[in-house]
Formats: C-alpha cells, sequence, structure tokens
C-alpha cells in the first residue's frame, strides 16, 4: 500500500490535506515508519515469544493491524499518520497494489489505501483463532517444566488430530506426539532456557550468522526501496501519471503472488539452496539493469519494468520466503524463540534504514548509483548464500541442529 499511498499523501490535488509538502525525509518516515514499530516488536516479542506461543502472538499481532491501519486511514496531521504507521508495524501486500489503483485518483486516497487492511487483519485474527496451539510448542512447555506433562501431551495430542484431520489414527498421532517429545527432550537435555548471550554460542551462534545473514541481506539489497517506490520508479520510466503507475504496480503485485506460489510449491522439490542462489543471482542482474536504465537505457521505459518483474519474481524465489523458513528451522531448540526474534530485529533494522535512506540517497547520489550500490552489495549476498548456507530439505529441526549445526 506503501507505493501508491507516498504519491496520494505528497499531492497538492489528491493528498486532501493541507500538510501535503511533506520532504524527502518525512517521506522516508512514512514509508519505514512501520518498520520503527516492527523493531519494537521484535524486542517485546524476544522477552515474550516462547511464553505467548505463536498462535498468541499472531492474534496479538492482528489486533496491532487493525488499531495501526485505522489511526492511519483516519490520521487529521502527519504525526498521527506516523503513529499509525507505527502502530500497524507491516504492509498488507498484493491488497495494498489493488487499492492503491483504485484510489490513486482520489482526492485523500492514501487514507483508504492504508485503511483498507484494518478488514483483512480482521480475517487474520479470526483464522488464528480458530486454529490450535502448536503441539511442539506444548509438548516444549512440559520439557520446560512450564506446564503439566500428562495435560500438555494430550493438549498436543487434540491440537496433531485437528491439524491432521479425522483420517490420522490414534496410533499415528500418538506414534508422533512421542517422537517428539523424545527429539525436545533429547535436545533439551542439561540445558537451561537459552539467553541472550547463548544466542552468540556455538551451535546457536552458526544458526544466526546464517538466518541472520540472510535477513540482512535480504533487505540491504533493496528490497524495501524497490517495492516501497515502485510506483515512484515506474512514474521515471515513462508511465508519468499515478494511476498508470499504480496500474502497473497491480501487474507487479500479481506477479509477485505467483511466484511466491511458486518457491511454496518448489521448495521442498528442488531445496532451499538452488532457489537461493538462482533467485539471488537474478535480482543482482535486476539491479545493475535499473542502475543501466536510469544511465543508459533511459528511452525504454519497458527495461524498468522488466527489471522491476524480474527483482520480484527473483525475490519471491528466494529472500522472500526462504529466508525466513531458514530461520524458522534453523535455530537450536534451546535458543528458538529468542534467536529468532534477534534475527526478526536484524531484519526489520535493516528494512527501516535502507527505507528512510532511500530517498535522501537518491538525491545525493542519483538513482543509477544507488542501484550500482544494491547491486554489488547483492554480489555480496550471493557469495555468502554459496558459502554459509545449508541445505535443509527434508531435515526435521533437531536433525539440522545435530547434523548441520553442530558439525
Amino acid at each position: 500500500a506503501t507505493s501508491g499511498a507516498t504519491i496520494s499523501v505528497h499531492s497538492a490535488e489528491l493528498s486532501g490535506t493541507t500538510w501535503f509538502n511533506l520532504s524527502s525525509l518525512q517521506l522516508g518516515l512514512v514509508a519505514s515508519g512501520s518498520l520503527y514499530g516492527a523493531l519494537g516488536g521484535s524486542i517485546l516479542a524476544y522477552r515474550i515469544a516462547d511464553f505467548l506461543g505463536r498462535r498468541i502472538e499472531l492474534m496479538t499481532a492482528a489486533a496491532l493491524y487493525i488499531s495501526g491501519a485505522l489511526t492511519t486511514g483516519l490520521a487529521p496531521n502527519f504525526v498521527v499518520l506516523i503513529i499509525g504507521r507505527l502502530l500497524y508495524g507491516v504492509g498488507i501486500g498484493l491488497f495494498g497494489y489493488l487499492v492503491g489503483s483504485y484510489e490513486i485518483d482520489v482526492v485523500g486516497g492514501w487514507r483508504y489505501m492504508f485503511g483498507f487492511s484494518a478488514p483483512l487483519a480482521a480475517i487474520m485474527a479470526v483464522g488464528m483463532w480458530s486454529l490450535p496451539p502448536s503441539p511442539r510448542w506444548l509438548l516444549l512447555r512440559a520439557v520446560q517444566g512450564k506446564g503439566p506433562m500428562e495435560d500438555n501431551k494430550k493438549k498436543a495430542m487434540n491440537a496433531l488430530r485437528r491439524l491432521k484431520g479425522p483420517s490420522a489414527s490414534d496410533k499415528v498421532l500418538t506414534d508422533e506426539i512421542e517422537n517428539n517429545l523424545s527429539s525436545i527432550k533429547a535436545a533439551y537435555a542439561d540445558q537451561a532456557e537459552g539467553s541472550i548471550f547463548q544466542v552468540f554460542e556455538g551451535a546457536s551462534l552458526k544458526a544466526f550468522t546464517i538466518g541472520g545473514g540472510l535477513v540482512l541481506f535480504q533487505q540491504i539489497t533493496g528490497q524495501p526501496s524497490v517495492l516501497y517506490y515502485a510506483t515512484s520508479i515506474l512514474q521515471t520510466a515513462g508511465f508519468t501519471t499515478a494511476s498508470d503507475a499504480a496500474k502497473v504496480s497491480i501487474l507487479i503485485g500479481l506477479f509477485k503472488f505467483v511466484m511466491t506460489g511458486v518457491a511454496v510449491l518448489k521448495v521442498d522439490n528442488l531445496g532451499r539452496r538452488p532457489l537461493m542462489i538462482g533467485g539471488v543471482s537474478g535480482i543482482t542482474v535486476a539491479l545493475f539493469l535499473l542502475a543501466a536504465y536510469y544511465k543508459v537505457l533511459s528511452g525504454f521505459p519497458y527495461v524498468a519494468v522488466g527489471a522491476l518483474l524480474l527483482y520480484v519474481g527473483c525475490y519471491q524465489l528466494s529472500f522472500g520466503p526462504i529466508s525466513w523458513l531458514m530461520v524458522s528451522e534453523i535455530f537450536p531448540l534451546r535458543t528458538r524463540g529468542r534467536g529468532i526474534s534477534l534475527a526478526v530485529l536484524t531484519n526489520f533494522g535493516s528494512n527501516a534504514l535502507v527505507t528512510l535512506a532511500f530517498s535522501p540517497l537518491q538525491g545525493y547520489l542519483g538513482p543509477a548509483n544507488v542501484f550500482l550500490l544494491f547491486a554489488a552489495i547483492s554480489l555480496l549476498a550471493l557469495l555468502f548464500v554459496i558459502l554459509n548456507v545449508p541445505e535443509t530439505k527434508g531435515l526435521s529441526l533437531e536433525e539440522i541442529e545435530s547434523k548441520i549445526l553442530k558439525k
């Protein structure tokens, strides 16, 4: 939604406000404000992630999405707009492109672009409410002594039955529960719950190097800038009206959605490493193309469109889904909650920095040099993936710890 909304809120004709004359720094804050809220959420989650469980965390996030979207959509001034962005924490994606296109020429259309995510967040909250707690989390709580073993085993069995469906036999469910419990006990034997310092020791440090490195490169290769400013980039590429640029943004959003589906379908077939290496290679080519467009190919606007599509497609095959998949499975059990929180903190911190810096950097270096900088960083990211990222296809969480992290 940010892609179209930053144009709408900055327009004298379309903003519908008296405070539309925003500086490049203020526009950067509109684009990156949600990420600073996400930084705060990451720090909070670091302390309470394992206590709440992922289901309650996501329901809490949905409540924050709703309050942030409504605050942003109804903002009477710039300060309240930024407060709403801080509350909201993250953009919605495909629907943002669609709403952006329909509302780009409407006075005050940015309010609808930011506010439309509230009903979507309500759907998310209802969906999460209907899910049971994670069986593995219930067993982990019992092993940690934070819940009665037999009660939590029964709850885990019921949760697994709901997730597997009525066709799963009691024997299959019982075997899976017992196998998971044995694995958790073995991984947790003689080890206290991980502190922040343990995340930087031994297997946990290796995991954080992999997971934290992936989510860092995910952002500093330009992802927030390319996507958040897609409509602005398209305007410079010859789609001069805001509505034309927003319509092409719909194509980008749809393509992003399709390529995410391809990644979901192929990640367990092809594996994580091939998709990461191929995707990051494509991202590098796309960034060099964007730089070339601004330097020598400005007469060919479809080069910019093609480069954006290549960037989005390759990102959704690699950094987009697989970085988070790797983060969720790479950390040892005893430091998983805190390790993931630190990786998320790394992600949102670098995302906020890149998004905030993009507009000033464009003014200082020029867009061609900014994209050249991102392309050079992308080459480093490719080298990092080749040298450091293991293949985890087909391995359980416990096997990843024993076979990869402790080697």
